[in-house]
């Protein structure tokens, strides 16, 4: 399966040069045109990686980062002409993953793009808090001498809540972090996911890691 890049640019060439160039080298390339609805069109993606223009039209890209590592931890490359330290600094300290000036040279953001994604399925992305690991490469939960295999939905789930530990997420907030098309989908469906991680935690040891807050949503 082709990893799959979400590009946020407002400018019309370099958009599709974008997405022409990196479809031609072996990605699933989609693009955001409608910039009144971009935050709500990022959270509902279900893209491997964001490049992203922090120069956008009525909305800020740091903002717009800030928001996304509420309930995500989607790889992010800012793509700017802003090329100051002070823009560097701000944009690693909201989220991002990466910083590339404009114009850029199209193999060396090929190249950041393939390390970040093989780092990431190499496992060298992991979450951790209180004895617990989530490894984001093998889809697996390590605690103490205990180790789970993972559902992609579990994994998800833990990672949004362990991505902001001692914070209340909504039922919205992680449909829309889970599903591309939230509004279709049963709020059942979310419910059935958290017992059935709820109740592998259980198994090890953890029975009141993932809790509840009625009519707010969930939290570690």
């Amino acid at each position: 399966m082709m990893d799959s890049i979400l590009v946020v640019e407002d400018d019309e060439k370099l958009r599709n040069e974008i997405k022409v160039f990196l479809n031609k080298n072996g990605f699933e390339c989609e693009v955001v045109e409608n910039f009144q609805t971009v935050l709500k069109d990022i959270l509902n993606s279900s893209c491997d990686l964001i490049l992203l223009d922090l120069n956008l039209p009525g909305v800020d890209g740091h903002y717009l980062c800030k928001e996304i590592r509420k309930v995500s931890q989607v790889p992010i490359v800012v793509l700017t002409s802003q090329n100051t330290d002070l823009d560097e600094l701000m944009s690693i300290n909201f989220g991002a993953d990466d910083f590339i000036s404009k114009p850029f040279n199209a193999q060396i953001l090929l190249a950041r793009i393939a390390s970040i994604l093989r780092r990431l399925k190499q496992g060298g992305d992991k979450l951790a808090y209180e004895g617990l690991v989530l490894n984001l490469g093998s889809g697996s939960l390590t605690y103490e001498d205990a180790c789970l295999e993972l559902t992609k939905n579990e994994m998800k789930i833990l990672h949004v809540l362990m991505s902001s530990p001692g914070q209340i997420i909504s039922r919205d907030s992680l449909i829309e972090s889970l599903w591309q098309e939230s509004e279709f989908i049963d709020d059942n469906t979310l419910t059935v996911n958290v017992n059935r991680l709820r109740k592998k935690l259980s198994e090890i040891g953890l029975d009141d890691f993932l809790k509840t807050r009625r009519g707010q949503g969930y939290m570690i």
